[in-house]
């Protein structure tokens, strides 16, 4: 198949290419940028008149649900909810039934995502056997199975030992450690942000000190081990903080954080409202703000969406007895676009945040425009506005604090691997 996407407005903060161009493609790479190739003849023409074409975007947390958990999402949904928002790669996270803690679970996930033709998908296999904490999984063969790091999810280690035993390993093979920093102990039962609005409402409080005394635990072991780590979801601006020192000092390490928390604070809970229990919690709003600002001077590196689909059962409870988790990966997009608006950041700094930065984290050759790369492209209209409402969210996951919302920015076409995967109708 050979496509030809003329006039549009093409960005790519890889090359820092930002001009009104056409791109060319044929045997689902990208053939050309600018001038037509000789002798090129295109099976179908794409007009991308007053619309972005840029890389498709790459997120770093996003759950499929399977194997496990079919009943609140699966695979096929979610790939189309991927698609939907201009999603291209995604990693997602061990936390499934059971976790990917062996080769032939990371195998059989890796099949059945190339089989549907849709976003590539790269597994994070699980740091400790069936995330518990206590033995460290064989991660060499679960690299050789298709891993791109390990994780322990939303399931903290709380023995230090077996941290300092784990990042040592990876080390040794230069593998990536992703850990979302929280102190167990700390959190304990907690749902809600130690700040005025938990003692209000009357809800268990996590204190921000159960993400820094985490933070600079993981600090310390990345110095005395040489891991390469990834911080992952950071919500507190003390965290940010000691990241920004770290990075300083030259430390290997690299974070990200979500889009709730780069938009939403605790004030945001309202009255018990359950799509806003999320982990971590949503803060105070120095700590939104830090969050934009870490963002915007680099020492975030990137923003994923935290795709947690949660069925309504699970969702439609107390606040303290609902499911933590949103959809997200139809609002990756247009979340990281409504904070360059806000924040007065260009757009090509903004898309580097959800496509080329991801990316090197992932250590994956994608999020660009490249000449002879994989044509993993999204085109979407800058000026579209669409509103947030379960009909138009693809995801089986209709759960997120952002219902009822205008957004600007929307996808109107996705392609991988120079296939066009979605089309949007004109219904949304």
């Amino acid at each position: 198949m050979k496509i030809h996407i003329k006039n549009g407005r093409v960005i790519d903060p890889k090359s820092q290419l930002d001009a009104i161009t056409d791109v060319y493609i044929a045997a689902g790479k990208i053939l050309a940028i600018g001038a037509m190739p000789a002798d090129f003849h295109a099976n179908r023409v794409i007009d991308a008149s007053n619309q972005i074409v840029c890389p498709g975007l790459v997120d770093l947390a996003a759950r499929l649900r399977e194997p496990g958990f079919e009943y609140r999402a699966t695979l096929e949904s979610e790939m189309n909810a991927a698609c939907a928002g201009g999603v291209t790669s995604l990693a997602c996270p061990p936390d499934t039934d059971p976790p990917l803690d062996e080769p032939g679970l990371v195998e059989m996930l890796k099949f059945r995502a190339k089989n549907l033709h849709q976003a590539h998908v790269y597994p994070l296999g699980a740091l400790t056997q069936k995330l518990e904490g206590t033995r460290i999984t064989e991660m060499a063969e679960l690299r050789d199975a298709g891993c791109v790091g390990f994780s322990q999810a939303d399931a903290p280690i709380s023995d230090t030992q077996v941290l300092a035993r784990a990042m040592e390993y990876a080390a040794t093979f230069d593998f990536t450690v992703w850990l979302r920093p929280e102190d167990s102990y700390l959190a304990k039962g907690g749902v809600a942000h130690d700040g005025f609005v938990a003692t209000r409402l009357g809800l268990p409080a996590i204190p921000t000190s159960a993400e820094t005394v985490a933070v600079a635990t993981i600090l310390l072991l990345a110095r005395e081990t040489n891991a390469r780590v990834h911080l992952c979801r950071l919500s507190s601006a003390p965290a940010i903080d000691m990241v920004r020192r770290a990075k300083a000092e030259g430390l290997n390490i690299s974070c990200d954080a979500s889009i709730n928390h780069l938009h939403l604070s605790e004030m945001d809970i309202g009255y018990f409202d359950p799509n806003y229990h999320l982990v971590p919690p949503l803060r105070a709003t120095r700590d939104r703000d830090a969050i934009r600002a870490g963002l915007a001077d680099g020492t975030i590196d990137a923003l994923c969406s935290d795709h947690t689909p949660v069925d309504d059962d699970a969702k439609q409870m107390p606040f303290a007895e609902a499911e933590a988790g949103a959809t997200g990966l139809e609002l990756l997009l247009p979340l990281a676009l409504k904070w360059a608006q806000e924040q007065n950041i260009s757009l090509i700094k903004a898309l580097a945040r959800i496509t080329h930065q991801p990316a090197q984290i992932l250590g994956l050759n994608a999020g660009s425009l490249t000449v002879g790369q994989a044509a993993d492209i999204c085109i979407f209209n800058l000026d579209a506005r669409w509103q947030v409402i379960p009909a138009n969210l693809r995801s089986q996951g209709k759960n997120t604090p952002f219902l009822g919302y205008e957004m600007q920015g929307q996808v109107v076409c996705t392609l991988v691997d120079g296939q066009v995967v979605f089309e949007a109708d004109d219904k949304q």
